[in-house]
């Protein structure tokens, strides 16, 4: 679990994404010259994408075995605190209750349903965009617009709870494709997508860093002796 020790990276981290925002509103405005056409650029830089959203999905699918994003230690068998379930990989008591959502009788993260959904919409858009020859350079601007919309808003999904935390996990991941599809229309350049994929793994660290800070805020907050904290 981190700790206060950890914030510094966040800092850094969040600053790191914020500057890189920035040098995309830069991109959209003055597209670096010349374009390149290279033809295996755009498959090229969709399999990286979706790699990346195969990866996500996965690991939102089974957060348990591909992460270590939070880390809920078992009580020692001498241990004074009591024991308390785990559902959807979250704790189940109140402080938690913000982090999932319901569906029925079945329990699920509303970051991780969230972030599975964006990447399943943004894996179909890949095909279409970057194999199907889709072409937006029409909206390219305002394509990257919405992007950074959609990725600013889902950095805020820490302050909402419910279905309202789910879809700004949704927003986030579309964000990303949508900058990157954009930018792309825009540029057309290798290394401006290259710096874009480097980019969004950055901004998935980042958030799974808020992530693990949020969680140990609010078990360095609750009063509750259970085997969590």
């Amino acid at each position: 679990m981190p700790s206060i020790r950890s914030q510094p990276l966040i800092i850094f981290a969040i600053s790191v994404s914020i500057f890189g925002l920035l040098l995309i509103i830069l991109f959209a405005l003055n597209p670096p010259m010349p374009r390149e056409n290279f033809s295996w650029r755009k498959p090229l830089v969709g399999t990286v994408f979706s790699l990346i959203c195969i990866f996500g999905i996965i690991a939102a699918i089974f957060p348990k075995q591909c992460s270590h994003t939070f880390d809920f230690r078992k009580a020692s068998p001498n241990s004074s605190s009591h024991q308390i379930s785990i559902k959807a990989h979250h704790p189940d008591c109140e402080e938690f209750s913000t982090h999932v959502i319901y569906v029925g009788n079945r329990t699920f993260c509303a970051a991780c349903t969230g972030l599975l959904l964006g990447a399943v919409i943004a894996l179909g858009g890949t095909m279409f965009y970057f194999f199907g020859g889709w072409h937006i350079e029409m909206v390219s601007s305002l394509t990257v617009l919405i992007g950074i919309v959609a990725t600013i808003l889902g950095f805020f999904q820490l302050k909402f709870s419910g279905y309202t935390r789910f879809m700004l996990n949704t927003c986030f991941v579309l964000g990303a494709f949508l900058i990157l599809v954009g930018i792309d229309g825009l540029a057309e350049s290798l290394f401006v997508d290259l710096f874009l994929l480097a980019l969004i793994f950055f901004w998935i660290f980042t958030r799974i860093e808020l992530s693990r800070w949020d969680h140990w805020r609010i078990c360095s907050n609750c009063k509750s002796p259970c085997e969590v904290r």
